[in-house]
């Protein structure tokens, strides 16, 4: 078969391939060519505007460092702001996120696709 006959129909099994779409009631499905099903929770932005949660990262950080630095002395006192910044941060980027969950902007999906592992 030339190159020419064979890349068209190459084209159209991998197109075929591409367009079928997979739910987790397919999780775990075998292919004869040693492929499967895999399904994995995925968390979706839904109309979001701030979708990396950055606002509430830098306002967590900040009212952290603030607080940190109450605390301490010296060297300590440095440490304390820099941990209160990371702690802060990481609360304000979870609270971000279980607000924009609650009002529907962040879903968890399963998502499926056929793998070749």
């Amino acid at each position: 078969m030339s190159i020419l006959v064979a890349a068209p129909l190459l084209l159209g099994v991998a197109a075929a391939n591409a367009q079928t779409r997979y739910g987790p009631e397919d999780e775990g499905r075998r292919f004869s060519d040693g492929s499967r099903v895999v399904c994995e929770k995925v968390e979706v932005e839904r109309s979001s505007g701030d979708p990396n949660r950055i606002a509430g990262t830098a306002t967590g950080a900040v009212i952290g460092g603030l607080l940190g630095n109450q605390v301490g002395g010296g060297k300590g006192k440095k440490l304390a702001t820099v941990g209160g910044a990371v702690a802060g941060g990481a609360i304000g980027r979870k609270v971000q996120g279980d607000r924009q969950e609650a009002r529907g902007d962040r879903v968890v999906e399963t998502r499926c696709e056929r793998v070749w592992r």
